[in-house]
């Protein structure tokens, strides 16, 4: 069997083992980014109290399907799960989840309609947020967004995040572990940032 045989018959073994759960009528599955870990060690009075902006992000952020790529087969393409969902949008759950992991270290976390409070203002936009297959088996969450910090509505500083954390298994169960992961550690890597910041002046 040559190489070219070998790889139509693994993405064919793929495609049937990430989309053909139809065919069985098999309940859609729900997932989220689970229980928050343990608080990470950041010094929320460096920080002060800060408006936390919706996260914002590309259109298939704006929906609760899950979403995967084969890199080995065509990393331009990005496919569907037949019967698995997050319980909300993309940008939803990680705007829930960067608010209660600065509030789970002390920070008081304002929202948009609260910006008479405070003049600093964090907004994150996503540029990655997929479970991409390295292979057949194996495959990575990965989350890479861009944040940026205003105070009185001048740019203090802006900083990309990008993290990447393997799958414990090669479905959608492992992807969304392996996303939730990553959310949790681009946001300990925020609040590292945001502690090293200048503080404000209000």
């Amino acid at each position: 069997m040559n190489a070219t045989i070998r790889n139509c018959l693994a993405i064919a073994a793929m495609a049937a083992l990430l989309g053909a759960c139809a065919s069985k009528g098999v309940p859609t599955s729900q997932f989220d980014f689970g229980p928050l870990p343990a608080a990470s060690p950041a010094s929320a009075s460096k920080i002060g109290a800060i408006i936390v902006a919706d996260v914002t992000g590309p259109a298939a952020l704006d929906t609760e399907r899950m979403q995967y790529r084969l890199l080995y087969a065509d990393a331009r393409q990005s496919k569907p799960y037949a019967y698995n969902q997050w319980t909300s949008t993309p940008a939803q759950l990680l705007t829930q989840r960067m608010k209660a992991r600065l509030a789970q270290a002390g920070v008081k976390v304002l929202s948009t309609t609260d910006a008479a409070a405070s003049t600093t203002v964090l907004r994150m936009e996503v540029e990655d947020f997929a479970q991409n297959f390295d292979t057949a088996t194996a495959s990575n969450g990965v989350l890479s967004l861009r944040a940026s910090v205003f105070r009185s509505h001048k740019l203090v500083d802006q900083k990309t995040f990008s993290r990447s954390m393997p799958a414990p298994s090669a479905d959608a169960a492992g992807g969304a572990r392996a996303l939730a992961d990553a959310s949790d550690a681009v946001a300990t890597d925020v609040l590292s940032w945001l502690a090293a910041l200048p503080p404000s002046r209000e």
